[in-house]
């Protein structure tokens, strides 16, 4: 199994949010398991900074999510350590003319049949262009583009159909 996580996978995994006992799973499952570190690109590293600072603005606005400024400022201290050592994730590159390439494929094919957004687009053509065999997100659009393409996504975190 080659596993690739999208950035809320990555979100989850590191506030404790819902979802977070099987984000846990999964990556203990692939650890032990002996399974390649998930890559970890760019986009990651962006997606992941701003949302941990998006959950300290919905903090900020009395949603349901507690997050501090500091808090937030160690999630992304602890992720990118985690990227840095290799325990889960490691630093990946996905070409520029690859990825949108790729990109342009998926959206001709499926967004306007499915509504799938830039995000979830990237996300998948990403994991097909590393040569991933399996998809973790928590986004159900995301999954299910994952699954039209033909990566293999946790029941658990399968969409309906």
């Amino acid at each position: 199994m080659k596993a690739y996580a999208d950035s809320n996978f990555f979100v989850r995994l590191h506030l404790s949010t819902d979802g977070y006992g099987d984000a846990k799973a999964l990556v203990s499952r692939m650890v032990t398991g002996g399974h390649p570190p998930l890559p970890v690109t760019w986009l990651h590293r962006v997606e992941v900074a701003n949302a941990f600072q998006y959950h300290v603005f919905l903090a900020r606005q009395g949603m349901d999510v507690r997050l501090s400024t500091e808090t937030a400022a160690a999630a992304l201290a602890r992720f990118l350590e985690d990227v840095e050592s290799g325990s889960y994730g490691a630093a990946a590159q996905v070409q520029p003319t690859l990825l949108e390439g790729r990109f342009q494929d998926l959206s001709l094919r499926h967004t306007a049949r499915h509504g799938f957004r830039t995000y979830d687009l990237l996300h998948v053509a990403s994991a097909l262009i590393l040569g991933c065999d399996t998809f973790w997100s928590f986004d159900l659009k995301a999954c299910r583009l994952a699954v039209l393409e033909g990566l293999k996504v946790p029941r658990r975190l399968t969409p309906e159909t």
